[in-house]
């Protein structure tokens, strides 16, 4: 196991503090140095529309400031890390936003508008007829996982999010290869579920164990695990599926994961940050600042693995 310059984090706790959103700067407060859930809810604040929903670029690589199922899925995971109470009032507004804009039939929200169009975005952010077909379940499983987590039993809000697990159950049992973001999606459901094991277990056709184990499988499937080809380009990679040691599909991995925590040490550059491995060919001076507040995002998320993987002094 190796170990992190700790002169590098104290260099990325300078960068998040002074050149990265407020929002990167709070959760990193928060996860790092005792900061308040109440500080990470004021800047998530800044991104919530009076319909209760997200946007205003919360996700940098779209900038459509209307509300939007990906920008709330994005707020709602963070509402999770800091573990927000089902009282809050930005979750109780956010879920009024999704009971309204659930697809009942398909059971999911859709993934991109086409007001997306109207500003900087990265082309896979694109609206066109059909593009549905090429997210499905993503970010819908995990949405519909926020709706029973955080709404009372029995609620239209909790039937909503039920009802949206049924059919993505169904979706994830009947593929063998799945795209990295969706499995993610579906890694989160499970997670989120399992105080409701028994529910689960007695209103799906599967058991919510035969489903983290389908799961996993595809998860283990989808990894890229040709080492020598991990620093080219956007890959699903060990950590994009794993988020600490204890996770089971650390052991199926092996050696891949001590592998790719080495290539974060290996690729963090003086300031202890790293870059992304994406562009958008479209919108240069947006790409830019959306790069810029990436930054910080893959910082938080890096160093909340790294300390968990004991990299960390």
């Amino acid at each position: 196991m190796g170990k992190m310059p700790r002169e590098r984090f104290e260099k990325a706790k300078a960068f998040l503090h002074i050149k990265a959103r407020g929002l990167e700067s709070a959760r990193f407060a928060f996860l790092f140095e005792n900061g308040t859930k109440e500080s990470v809810i004021k800047q998530l604040a800044g991104f919530q529309n009076d319909d209760g929903g997200f946007g205003h670029g919360i996700e940098p690589d779209f900038w459509l400031p209307l509300s939007s199922p990906m920008a709330t899925w994005t707020a709602g995971q963070i509402l999770m890390e800091i573990d927000a109470d089902e009282n809050e009032p930005m979750i109780q507004a956010m879920l009024s936003y999704l009971v309204q804009t659930a697809n009942r039939e398909t059971g999911m929200w859709a993934t991109v508008l086409p007001e997306n169009n109207d500003y900087p975005h990265a082309p896979w952010w694109h609206w066109k007829e059909g593009v549905q077909d090429n997210w499905m379940f993503n970010p819908s499983a995990e949405l519909a996982a926020f709706l029973i987590h955080w709404s009372p039993e029995n609620s239209e809000a909790a039937t909503i999010g039920w009802s949206s697990v049924e059919k993505a159950t169904a979706r994830v049992m009947s593929q063998k290869e799945m795209d990295s973001h969706e499995i993610n999606n579906f890694q989160q459901m499970v997670k989120i579920l399992k105080p409701y094991q028994h529910t689960f277990d007695s209103a799906m056709p599967f058991s919510l164990e035969e489903v983290s184990q389908h799961v996993m499988q595809l998860s283990e499937a989808c990894v890229d695990k040709d080492v020598s080809n991990w620093s080219v380009g956007y890959k699903p990679l060990p950590l994009d599926f794993i988020e600490g040691p204890r996770d089971p599909l650390c052991e199926r991995l092996g050696p891949l994961v001590e592998e790719h925590l080495s290539l974060y040490v290996e690729q963090m550059d003086e300031d202890g940050m790293w870059d992304i491995s994406w562009s958008w060919g479209q919108y240069p001076e947006a790409y830019e600042k959306a790069r810029q507040e990436w930054k910080g995002i893959l910082a938080v998320g890096r160093y909340k693995q790294l300390r968990l993987f004991g990299y960390l002094d």
